[in-house]
């Protein structure tokens, strides 16, 4: 992640929203501004929950306070003499920003924004986020005398300062990252960039905020839904002729389309997701793409993917583009091999389609079918071995192992919702390390993916180890009367992911706020979270993790086995659906600012998929939300695979639950947040260069 994207944008994976400074009342009763301060400290969790604002007056006087202190931040700054300039005057100045009141509760507008049940506090939030990153980009991310002042300082005093590794990365990168975005430019030319930046931040939004409130609602009779089991139906409403009201959330979409043996409703409720925010968003995206495609021309830039790839890992479009087809000649092999196998024995109410694929709203039904009948894996079995309580006590035991930490579950309320849970996370010692908040079931207009939210940094204030925290979002089924919330084995694998941003994001304490935790290279950020998801396929591990909801018993072995035999059973067309994605992320920014959004898609397909058909009628493009935040950057998620598999293997190897190996980790990886290149946090860790070995093999393919 660059300098300004670290500093001044939204990311879907840890939201760092910097504003200006103040401090804050903890009183509910009270505004949630008062007078300035320069850093504020959160010392217990009712401190943390006492900085959301409970009204959209509150969000308002945020807002205006916000722009006041920003403009006396950065007057301070660029006002100091040449002569006069230090790292800790001009470089930390800004970089406190992070760690301001002002920031932080910035944060928690813009989850506000993902999560409020209250339309007005949402709709506060939304036009809060809007107003803000428009005066962000015209007084900070954008704002020539501010890099003037910062240049001054690298061409002058910084040659003479004993500056840190980490405090010269951080500056060289803020003038790199500043000069790509414009700063450079005459102030015509600098003036509309500004301007696209603006217009882009709000079409962001929009983009952003149609998927959130888009969920459809289809209909059924029971005998619709036939496969579906008894728990399905609890808490769905239902019509005075007796149809099930069927609102298309992540936990009811999913379940149809996996269980249900009646080939008509799995395709009305795919074809109801798949179309989330269409029309709206079509119109949409196409003027982002546009946008984009005109602001990396003014930058001098070919295309919008060579800009945003610039500071990435992987450094072009090209390479990312190379990476992609090389793997893509591998996997298709093995894809078309599982497609053949499932196609041998198919449920009857699959039929395939003439050229021998699946019908989108068949592809996941057979495929689970097929491991459910030739690999004794049921998963709704299964999820009795995973209530929500015992997983995530399991998963605190696997993580206090490894990582030497501890954690403490704490009731809360005064947030958005009763849901919502708190964690402390402490040291062996007892101390505090930071807190986490659980959001963890859908409700209507909430985020509908699953991520984690920063909302404090992870660094140090006077020299001492500030609390930082974090927010993990879900949209996990909910418990009913007579039983627990019930997690597939893909929902523990997505809890055991976002947590692994989480401690990213508190265990990654660096000295300056803008490197801290998950504020890394976007395509190395999701390293620390696919990693934690391979403990699950140690046998141990699914032992300590799991816990009958009715007996206690852990999963037996059979299961057991059976979940680790069929885990590369269809890997290869999980990872071509990556890759498709992927190629969509990169393409759509890439080339033609006109693009034809349906017809590329399309193309793509036919080019990466072999197991399911295209749909005519698919317009999944309006709906993919990491087009806003991660731009041509998907990638990452199959780059950072590869990093992932690399690191678990050298771990497994010493033992999953090796607490020195934890601390190894830890102390060459999550610790150094941003603050170093990823390709020496990798090196410093294996010894050697990472390869693609392990992640070959992983996919059966070695």
């Amino acid at each position: 992640m660059s300098f300004h994207e670290r500093l001044f944008f939204t990311f879907i994976v840890a939201v760092f929203f910097s504003a200006g400074m103040y401090c804050l009342q903890f009183d509910h009763h009270q505004p949630v501004l008062q007078e300035k301060s320069i850093i504020i400290e959160v010392k217990m969790l009712k401190d943390l929950i006492r900085l959301f604002p409970t009204s959209p007056q509150e969000i308002k006087d945020w807002v205006v306070q916000s722009k006041e202190e920003i403009h006396a931040i950065i007057d301070k700054i660029i006002t100091i003499p040449d002569d006069k300039r230090t790292f800790q005057n001009t470089v930390k100045a800004l970089d406190d920003i992070d760690l301001t009141g002002s920031n932080i509760v910035g944060s928690a507008v813009q989850i506000l924004e993902m999560v409020s049940p209250d339309k007005e506090i949402r709709d506060a939030a939304h036009d809060a986020v809007i107003e803000l990153q428009a005066f962000l980009v015209e007084h900070l991310s954008n704002n020539k005398v501010l890099y003037n002042a910062f240049k001054s300082y690298a061409d002058g005093n910084a040659k003479n300062e004993q500056l840190t590794r980490e405090h010269r990365y951080f500056l060289d990168e803020a003038l790199r990252d500043w000069k790509r975005a414009g700063l450079e430019l005459p102030d015509k030319q600098l003036a509309e960039v500004k301007e696209l930046r603006k217009e882009l931040a709000k079409l962001a939004s929009e983009f952003d905020r149609n998927i959130a409130e888009d969920t459809p609602i289809i209909t059924a009779k029971k005998d619709e839904l036939a496969g579906l089991n008894d728990a399905f139906f609890a808490g769905i409403e239902q019509s005075e002729d007796g149809a099930y009201i069927l609102p298309l959330n992540y936990p009811v979409y999913f379940a149809i389309v996996d269980e249900c043996t009646v080939a008509d409703t799995r395709k009305r409720a795919y074809k109801a997701f798949v179309n989330r925010a269409y029309p709206k968003n079509k119109d949409i995206l196409q003027c982002i793409i546009a946008r984009r495609f005109e602001l990396a021309h003014k930058l001098g830039f070919s295309s919008y993917a060579e800009l945003d790839l610039a500071s990435q890992m992987v450094g072009s479009p090209q390479r990312a583009q190379q990476f992609m087809d090389e793997l893509l000649e591998k996997v298709q092999i093995k894809g078309r091999k599982e497609l053949a196998t499932i196609l041998s024995d198919l449920p009857e109410s699959v039929i395939p389609t003439q050229d021998g694929r699946l019908n989108p709203w068949d592809t996941r039904f057979a495929t689970k079918q097929y491991k459910k009948k030739h690999f004794n894996i049921d998963e709704q079995e299964i999820a009795q071995y995973f209530p929500m309580e015992k997983t995530i006590e399991g998963l605190f035991e696997v993580y206090k192992k490894f990582f030497s930490i501890d954690f403490k579950q704490i009731t809360i309320s005064g947030l958005w919702h009763s849901d919502v849970k708190g964690v402390e996370v402490l040291d062996k010692q007892g101390n505090t390390l930071g807190y986490l908040l659980l959001d963890l079931y859908p409700r209507p207009f909430k985020f509908s993916h699953a991520c984690h939210a920063g909302i404090i940094p992870s660094t140090y204030i006077d020299g001492k180890p500030n609390i930082p925290a974090g927010l993990v979002i879900a949209n996990f089924s909910k418990p009913t009367e007579d039983k627990p919330a019930l997690l597939k084995k893909d929902q523990v694998s997505t809890f055991f992911h976002e947590f692994g941003h989480a401690l990213h994001a508190l265990l990654g304490r660096t000295t300056l706020a803008g490197h801290a935790g998950t504020k890394v290279k976007t395509d190395f950020v999701e390293l620390p979270s696919q990693i934690l998801e391979e403990w699950l396929l140690d046998k141990d591990i699914l032992k300590m993790v799991s816990s009958h909801y009715q007996t206690g018993e852990s999963l037996p072995d059979d299961l057991i086995d059976s979940i680790i035999a069929v885990k590369n059973f269809s890997v290869g067309n999980w990872a071509l659906a990556q890759l498709y994605y992927a190629n969509i992320s990169l393409t759509y920014f890439n080339g033609d600012a006109l693009i034809d959004l349906k017809k590329c898609m399309n193309q793509l397909h036919e080019k990466v998929i072999v197991d399911t058909a295209i749909d005519p009628d698919n317009h999944f493009y309006c709906n993919f939300g990491h087009l806003t935040g991660y731009g041509a950057k998907y990638y990452g998620y199959l780059w950072s695979k590869v990093f992932a598999k690399d690191i678990f293997d050298q771990v497994k190897k010493h033992g999953l639950l090796n607490s020195e190996v934890g601390q190894k980790y830890v102390a060459a990886v999550l610790s150094k947040g941003g603050s170093k290149d990823p390709n020496e946090l990798l090196r410093d860790f294996l010894g050697r260069e990472p390869n693609q070995d392990a992640f070959l093999s992983d996919l059966g393919l070695r």
